[in-house]
């Protein structure tokens, strides 16, 4: 029987999503802890593959469970998973969906602060650039629906099927004061650091550093930069992700320590 699994989790201390030799990742813990509850090797297939310390506030993952239990599932696994997991739901599915493939859309935020904060550096990446121009930035980002072939922002293009991502929404927030930034993107399908690409590349125009048109020409060539200008991975979360079946609220998110409100630049 095919179950799926909401979940949520800090990616500080992981090197991503996917299982890999020899490092610490979100997908082996939780894999070992099913494993210890049923007695034998059981895998799962995430919904995704985040980086090394990224973050997601929602995530499914799908498990085949052939064994019958009589005891409260969720709660066993939050109590053998560390702090920084946590699960929300399980659902029991009919047929054989699939968590990644079956998506049709995944959002994503990005959070930022320029001023250093000690308690903001795991869950927001900082950067010691005041005075950002957030109005050439937003030109920037209200291009980004406007366009689908993502070539010039992926590490690795080639490797790819295709590099086609249906952009369905982008925005950029800010506090009251400037200090801390969210940009929001909402997609089919991302490339590999794809938004984090996006992101240090909008850095640059909120510096003075690129233009909106040099933004833009890379959107038209689709021609990777010699230097890719890859944003820090910590203020990166999967925030949302939304199938044709299911489609949750959120349980948990971050918005920043120092602000609940946020206004759209």
């Amino acid at each position: 029987m095919r179950y799926f699994f909401h979940i949520a989790y800090n990616g500080h201390t992981y090197n991503g999503w996917q299982r890999q030799p020899k490092v610490n990742s979100v997908q082996e813990i939780i894999e070992e802890k099913f494993s210890q509850i049923f007695k034998t090797p059981l895998a799962i297939n995430g919904c995704g593959r985040t980086d090394s310390g990224v973050h997601a506030s929602q995530f499914f993952f799908h498990i085949d469970i052939e064994q019958e239990w009589d005891f409260d599932l969720i709660f066993r696994l939050n109590k053998l998973l560390p702090h920084n997991i946590s699960v929300f739901d399980l659902f029991k599915m009919d047929g054989k969906p699939h968590a990644r493939f079956d998506a049709v859309q995944r959002k994503y935020d990005y959070y930022l602060h320029t001023y250093k904060d000690p308690f903001l550096n795991q869950l927001s990446s900082y950067y010691d650039t005041p005075n950002l121009n957030l109005a050439e930035m937003k030109k920037a980002v209200l291009l980004l629906p406007q366009y689908k072939d993502y070539r010039a922002f992926c590490t690795a293009p080639d490797k790819n099927e295709h590099t086609i991502c249906n952009v369905m929404d982008a925005k950029l927030f800010s506090t009251n004061n400037n200090d801390q930034l969210r940009f929001h993107i909402a997609s089919n399908r991302f490339l590999g650091k794809m938004i984090r690409i996006i992101t240090g590349n909008l850095i640059k125009i909120g510096k003075g550093l690129m233009t909106v048109d040099e933004f833009e020409q890379m959107l038209i060539t689709k021609e990777p930069p010699t230097i890719m200008e890859i944003a820090k991975p910590n203020g990166l979360y999967l925030s949302k992700v939304t199938y044709p079946y299911l489609n949750l609220p959120l349980r948990t998110e971050f918005s920043g320590l120092q602000c609940n409100d946020w206004i759209e630049v």
